[in-house]
């Protein structure tokens, strides 16, 4: 196989298997494509024109040419690797793995932005407007009121249909990443919420609509259309800035502070890790630390000698 003909065949191969056989999402597949193909152009600089001939010091080659990048772009770019090397090993491409033995650098982990408690609940209220019955109002405060009670991402509330949600089970069905799907609990406030909006808000929204209305998405825009990730972030931002928030905003934050108040009411890594959709526990592992004031707290109270 002449120079990249060998590697852009195998990396073609292997997108078709993430994409239709393994069924992950199109951002991710994008991602695995831009890491290996820039994997792919070190090797052929580096004289390499099949996988066959790639050695594990290539791949830390490979990884050492990527020291300005952070710790967490870098261990993205080595799982792609990774994978692309087992599947080469899996189609009889190669007969070892030559990057299993390359681990990840390691990296301070930057802990996630988390809402206090009260917080949320000014945040939730400045979306409310003082009870306003506005239609855009309403859909504004049960996004958020729905974002929060059910820690999702955002490409899952905007994705969300109404055949999704049952109000009266307080329960919804959520799409995550790889079409994956898991059933997350709705709590009171934010199936109120909810009933507010799709009563008779969301069918305000929808006659809006210019030509065919919006029958499946549960979350319109002004326009009668299903909501963006762009307007969510939007609506996030608005909200914090009524409520005087003055730290960054982001519609992750929700997400955040969602499973980081779960632990800290006593909810277990376990069952925070099935309501967010996480492939592996660790990767929740990340909430379960402790803040100072927490821990002071806890000190006091616990330590026989502390008072």
């Amino acid at each position: 196989m002449g120079d990249m003909n060998g590697f852009n065949g195998l990396i073609e191969r292997f997108l078709g298997h993430i994409d239709v056989e393994r069924g992950l999402a199109e951002a991710t597949v994008r991602a695995y494509e831009s890491d290996l193909r820039r994997y792919a152009d070190w090797l052929r600089r580096h004289g390499r024109r099949d996988i066959g001939e790639v050695t594990r010091g290539d791949v830390e080659g490979f990884m050492a040419s990527l020291d300005g990048e952070s710790a967490k772009s870098r261990a993205r770019r080595l799982a792609a690797v990774h994978e692309l090397h087992r599947f080469a090993v899996g189609e009889g491409r190669v007969a070892t793995d030559v990057s299993e033995s390359v681990k990840a650098p390691k990296g301070s982990r930057k802990l996630p932005d988390v809402l206090t408690i009260d917080e949320v609940a000014s945040l939730l209220e400045a979306a409310a407007m003082g009870g306003s019955h506005d239609a855009v109002v309403l859909r504004d405060k049960a996004l958020l009121e729905f974002m929060y009670a059910t820690g999702c991402r955002v490409s899952e509330a905007v994705g969300a249909d109404l055949s999704d949600i049952d109000l009266d089970a307080h329960v919804v069905r959520l799409t995550g990443k790889g079409s994956k799907q898991r059933l997350v609990p709705l709590g009171s406030y934010a199936c109120a919420a909810m009933h507010d909006y799709l009563d008779d808000a969301r069918t305000e929204l929808m006659e809006r609509a210019r030509g065919n209305p919006e029958m499946r998405a549960i979350f319109l825009n002004k326009r009668g259309r299903r909501l963006s990730r762009q307007s969510v972030w939007e609506v996030v931002k608005t909200a914090g800035d009524r409520a005087g928030i003055t730290r960054p905003l982001h519609p992750h934050t929700l997400r955040h502070s969602f499973a980081t108040h779960l632990i800290q009411g006593g909810a277990d890594v376990r069952t925070v890790q099935e309501l967010l959709g996480h492939a592996s526990v660790t990767t929740t592992q990340i909430y379960t630390h402790v803040s100072p004031q927490t821990l002071m707290e806890t000190y006091l109270l616990s330590h026989p000698r502390a008072r």
